[in-house]
């Protein structure tokens, strides 16, 4: 692989061996339908990396690259004889919808070395560092692993998930229990459900009518205009400022409460989430009127991705843990709002906030989630996605922005140690090539309160809210991590 730019000039990547890891036990071979959540998703792949320096033991005994690796595979092996679905393939069925062969095929484990030190690399822009390098591509199966040593003697571990298998929470499930494994630690107390009946549509179904204002089948999606396509192509040679980038930024503690205090008002009380979500829709919102002139004629858009376990969770009996609070697939909504941009500029942050509050309570519902279970029933075999997802396509609304915000508070950075510490940052990677933009905030590894802040935006965007929001959005560095 070619030299890559880094915040430490360039530097090279050399891949070495590919292994397939398979379950340690054998898995009698089997169909596993996805579920009708599972249909919401398109094919996409997610990555995630964990940054480790210097692994040392407890005895203080420095670890070689070549043992660390040996413990994740081995570890690896034993995790997938519980989520022995993420060692399977994603085939289609005769209705020409996805379905998961449980049958082994294996994870795709890849050794590489990067000739650069931790502290070097360039984390605040992960397209030029992460994307494609240090983060798998995967090519085969559901799940594809990449442990790459660097230069200082640290080690970054990184997956890659197919996200029509694992949400989040699913994929944070199976990373915990892997760490836990390679510390040869206690079983885990809730092992993962592949229970699909608990996702099973009722009879007969009851579809609410307003879910057609947050889901379109693809059918019914206009083809993009032969102009829109033109552009798309050359966006994509050019990198203007329409195109989409990556960043990672941390965003304190101190700055998340003023936000949150700025974003109630009556006596109303507004989540961090809800708050910071509120005030990134407003820059984004600004960020285009900026730019535009017709302001009357665009719309700006900003969903939230909604976990539907707990409203699904069904009632403990003698403490047990209930099926859904193990259940390994998707379990997600993304309701949305839509104002005219200019009304999110002019208004204030608490008026933005309720509005983020009032979209998000609609779908933080079980019957919310019956509904939308059913409503893909209703629609099948045609596959369906998310409106956020869907980038207006009229002419009146040229100009119009759309992102999602999901919500990585349960990211666990303090949890993945596997037996050399837990790591300096650890952080999703989601460049998901769509036209909305994604972002996700997560727990800071100092465990201070902060955040680090995944954010996929256009170039524009971006320079705007570095421009404007300095205080609030700042660069992710090796000082913020402690690595110099």
């Amino acid at each position: 692989m070619g030299a890559v730019a880094g915040a430490g000039g360039e530097f090279s990547m050399k891949l070495g061996k590919k292994e397939v890891v398979t379950a340690a036990l054998p898995v009698q071979e089997h169909w596993l339908p996805l579920s009708n959540l599972d249909l919401l998703l398109p094919p996409l792949d997610v990555g995630v990396f964990f940054c480790y320096t210097n692994p040392t033991t407890a005895a203080s005994r420095r670890l070689g690259y070549g043992s660390m690796v040996g413990i994740l595979k081995a570890a690896l092996a034993q995790a997938l004889v519980s989520y022995y679905v993420l060692a399977g393939e994603v085939v289609q069925n005769l209705a020409g919808e996805p379905e998961l062969l449980c049958n082994n095929r294996g994870v795709d484990f890849i050794e590489a070395f990067a000739d650069i030190e931790l502290r070097h690399l360039n984390l605040y822009n992960p397209d030029e560092t992460i994307e494609g390098k240090l983060v798998p591509t995967k090519k085969q199966g559901v799940l594809a692993v990449q442990a790459t040593e660097l230069k200082c003697g640290g080690i970054l571990v990184a997956c890659t998930f197919d996200h029509r298998i694992a949400d989040a929470y699913s994929a944070n499930m199976f990373m915990v229990f892997w760490a836990d494994k390679a510390r040869s630690a206690a079983p885990i107390s809730l092992p993962p459900s592949f229970r699909r009946s608990l996702l099973n549509p009722r009879r007969p179904l009851c579809v609410d009518p307003s879910l057609d204002s947050m889901y379109i089948p693809l059918s019914a999606l206009p083809p993009p205009p032969k102009q829109k396509q033109e552009a798309d192509e050359e966006c994509k040679k050019s990198r203007d400022d329409d195109c989409l980038v990556s960043r990672l930024y941390y965003v304190t503690a101190a700055e998340l409460s003023e936000l949150q205090q700025r974003a109630c008002s009556n006596g109303s009380k507004r989540s961090k989430l809800e708050s910071f979500s509120a005030f990134l829709w407003k820059m984004v919102a600004e960020s285009s009127s900026v730019a535009k002139n017709d302001d009357d004629k665009r719309m700006s858009r900003m969903g939230i991705v909604v976990d539907g376990r707990g409203r699904l969770m069904s009632q403990r009996m003698d403490d047990e843990p209930t099926p859904m609070a193990s259940y390994f697939g998707n379990v997600l909504s993304i309701p949305f709002g839509e104002k005219r941009t200019m009304e999110v500029v002019e208004k204030p942050l608490s008026w933005v906030a309720e509005a983020v509050h009032e979209f998000v309570q609609s779908a933080a519902t079980r019957e919310h989630f019956l509904n939308l279970i059913d409503w893909v029933e209703e629609h099948r075999p045609v596959p369906a996605l998310a409106r956020i997802y869907c980038k207006p396509g009229s002419e009146e609304e040229e100009g119009s922005t759309a992102f999602v915000v999901s919500s990585g508070q349960r990211f666990p950075i303090t949890e993945m140690d596997f037996g050399w510490g837990k790591p300096a940052l650890g952080s999703y990677h989601f460049p998901w090539g769509g036209e909305a933009g994604y972002v996700m905030p997560m727990p800071s590894p100092l465990s201070n309160g902060d955040w680090v802040v995944y954010l996929h935006l256009s170039q524009s965007q971006v320079a705007f809210i570095e421009s404007q929001a300095p205080s609030v959005f700042r660069p992710l560095t090796p000082q913020y991590l402690n690595l110099l």
